[in-house]
C-alpha cells in the first residue's frame, strides 16, 4: 500500500451551494495531495437526477479556482480515468452490478413501494436483510424463469447487496483507528435501480475509487457508518488488497458546539456557511458568501485548515504552501471542532495586514469608485498604509478612512461640543497661517514648526490639536494629526480649517 502513488478524490453531488465543510474536506485532500506528491481528481456524483440543481457544478467549480484548490485531473480538468461524471458512467457500473450478480454476491429485488411499507408497518424496526429477505419479492425466491419473466415485462427493480449475518467488519481509520462493526446491523442495501438505469451512491463510490487507482478516502464523518458497506463491497468484488485507506474527518460543528453546522446558524448570527454566494435556482433564495462579504480566500483557507487539524506547533498564520508542508492527518481530531466564526473574521484581519499597501488598495479601488472616488493610486496605497490595521475587512477602510477623500461639511456635535472651544477659531486662523508659511510640509516639517509654535504661544497642545482633527475630519477619528494634513497637502488642509472656521466661528 506503501508504494502506490497517492490518488485522492473531492466527489460533491450537483444539489446546491458547496457548504463549507465540503471546502474543508476538499482542503484537506488537496494538502495531503499536495504533500504526498499525488493527484487530486474532482468528479461529480450525480446518480440522483432528482436532485440535481443548475448552475451547482459551475459554482463549484468558481468557489476552488477563488481559493486556490487547484485539481489534477476530473470534471472540466481532464485525465485518463474518465470519464469523471457519474451519469456519464452508466454502461460501466452495468458491468459491476453484473458481476456481483452472477458471483451470487447480489440479488434482483421487485418489492414495490407499497409492499417494502406494508412490510414495515408489519413487522416493527422492518429491516431488509438476511432475516427477512426470503419472504420478499427477489430473484432469491422466485425462479430464474419468473425473474427473466418480470424483468421482460418491464417491472421495475432493485438490486441489493447480499450482506451475509454475524461477521465482525474492520474499518482501519487513520484518525480514528480500527472500527469494528458487526453485519447482522447493516440491511441490504441497494446498488442499482432500474427506473433510471442508475448505481446508487455506494456501488458507484466504491467502483470509481477502484477504476480511478483512489489510493486514500479523506472525507466527512457523516461517511463512517457506511464504511463497512464499503470495506464489504471491495471484498465482493475481491479488491480488498487495493482498497483505499480511509480517514473520515471532525464535523463542523455550530458555533456554539452543539449539533453540526448549518445554513440556519450562518443565518442566525451572521456568517456565511458558504464560500461564493449562491442564488437558488428554484426559489430565489440568496445566501451570503465568504467571496462577497469581504474575506481574502488565503484568509479563509487557513482558518478551515484549523478547524479539525493542528500543526503540532503553536503558529496559526500559515500560507497555502506552510500548510501543504506540515498537514499530517494524523493531527486530524477525532471530535468535532467548534466553527468559531468570530476567529475567522481575525484571520482575515491578519491577513490585510500581511498584505502590501498596493494589493489592499487594488481591494479598496471598487469600494472608492462604489462612493463616486476616483484618486491617485499612490495616494491610496499611502491611505491604506495607514488604516488598515483598523479593519478586518477592505469594506470597512471606507468608514475609517473616507475623510481622506471627501472634505467635512458637516461637524459631528458631540466632537464640537467636546472639543471646540471659545478660542479655537482664533487659534485656528493662526494654525493656517503658520501652516501656509511651512516650506517643508512633510510630517516631521509640520510637526516641528507647529509644536514650537503652540509652545511659543502657551496655548494647549491638547486643545489646539483637538480643533485642528475637527476641522480636517469632520469628528474625533482619524491617525496621527500631522499623517492627514500631509496626505491632504497643504492647499487641501488650508482649505478646510478656513470652511471649519466659517461654519463653526
Amino acid at each position: 500500500m506503501s508504494e502506490r502513488k497517492v490518488r485522492v478524490r473531492f466527489a460533491p453531488s450537483p444539489t446546491g451551494a458547496l457548504h463549507i465543510g465540503g471546502v474543508r474536506t476538499a482542503l484537506y485532500n488537496y494538502l495531503f495531495a499536495r504533500q504526498q506528491g499525488g493527484d487530486l481528481i474532482f468528479r461529480i456524483e450525480d446518480t440522483d437526477s432528482n436532485r440535481f440543481v443548475p448552475g451547482a457544478e459551475e459554482y463549484i467549480l468558481e468557489s476552488f479556482a477563488w481559493l486556490g484548490i487547484q485539481f489534477d485531473e476530473g470534471v472540466s480538468f481532464g485525465g485518463n480515468h474518465g470519464p469523471y461524471r457519474q451519469s456519464e458512467r452508466r454502461d460501466i457500473y452495468k458491468k459491476y452490478v453484473q458481476i456481483l450478480l452472477d458471483n451470487g454476491k447480489a440479488y434482483i429485488a421487485f418489492d414495490t413501494p407499497e409492499e417494502l411499507e406494508a412490510k414495515r408497518n408489519e413487522v416493527s424496526n422492518f429491516q431488509y436483510d438476511a432475516s427477512t429477505r426470503l419472504s420478499m419479492t427477489n430473484s432469491l425466491t422466485l425462479s430464474a424463469d419468473r425473474v427473466q419473466e418480470l424483468i421482460s415485462e418491464g417491472k421495475q427493480y432493485v438490486v441489493r447487496f447480499k450482506i451475509e449475518p454475524n461477521e465482525d467488519v474492520c474499518v482501519h481509520d487513520l484518525i480514528r483507528g480500527d472500527v469494528v462493526i458487526n453485519s447482522s446491523i447493516l440491511d441490504d442495501k441497494v446498488l442499482y435501480k432500474s427506473a433510471d438505469e442508475l448505481p446508487t451512491y455506494h456501488l458507484a463510490n466504491i467502483v470509481d475509487d477502484h477504476l480511478m487507482e483512489v489510493s486514500h478516502v479523506i472525507r466527512g464523518e457523516e461517511w463512517l457508518p457506511s464504511a463497512p458497506l464499503h470495506v464489504l463491497l471491495y471484498r465482493a468484488f475481491g479488491w480488498e488488497d487495493t482498497m483505499p485507506e480511509f480517514a473520515h474527518l471532525p464535523l463542523l460543528l455550530k458555533p456554539e458546539g452543539n449539533g453540526k453546522l448549518s445554513k440556519r446558524d450562518g443565518d442566525r448570527l451572521g456568517f456565511p456557511v458558504f464560500p461564493l454566494e449562491w442564488k437558488d435556482p428554484k426559489t430565489g433564495d440568496v445566501s451570503s458568501g465568504y467571496r462577497e462579504a469581504g474575506y481574502l480566500p488565503e484568509a479563509l483557507i487557513n482558518f478551515l485548515a484549523l478547524l479539525g487539524w493542528n500543526p503540532g506547533n503553536d503558529q496559526e498564520l500559515m500560507s497555502m504552501q506552510e500548510l501543504v508542508e506540515l498537514f499530517d492527518l494524523n493531527r486530524c481530531s477525532k471530535a468535532g471542532a467548534k466553527f468559531d466564526y468570530k476567529k475567522g473574521i481575525w484571520f482575515n484581519h491578519q491577513y490585510i495586514q500581511k498584505k502590501s499597501n498596493e494589493d489592499v488598495a487594488t481591494l479598496f479601488l471598487p469600494v472608492l469608485k462604489a462612493h463616486g472616488v476616483e484618486a491617485p493610486f499612490e495616494k491610496v496605497a499611502t491611505i491604506v498604509g495607514m488604516m488598515k490595521e483598523r479593519v478586518s475587512f477592505v469594506s470597512e477602510l471606507w468608514d475609517v478612512c473616507d475623510f481622506f477623500f471627501v472634505a467635512p461639511t458637516e461637524y459631528d456635535e458631540k466632537t464640537v461640543k467636546k472639543r471646540w472651544k471659545e478660542d479655537s477659531a482664533k487659534s485656528m486662523l493662526e494654525l493656517a497661517d503658520v501652516l501656509e508659511a511651512i516650506e517643508d510640509f512633510s510630517i516631521e516639517g509640520q510637526e516641528k514648526v507647529v509644536m514650537d509654535w503652540i509652545a511659543a504661544k502657551g496655548y494647549h497642545t491638547g486643545n489646539i490639536m483637538n480643533a485642528f482633527r475637527l476641522t480636517l475630519v469632520g469628528e474625533g477619528k482619524g491617525p496621527h494629526m500631522f499623517d492627514i494634513s500631509w496626505v491632504l497637502g497643504k492647499e487641501e488642509t488650508l482649505s478646510r480649517i478656513k470652511r471649519a472656521v466659517e461654519i463653526l466661528k
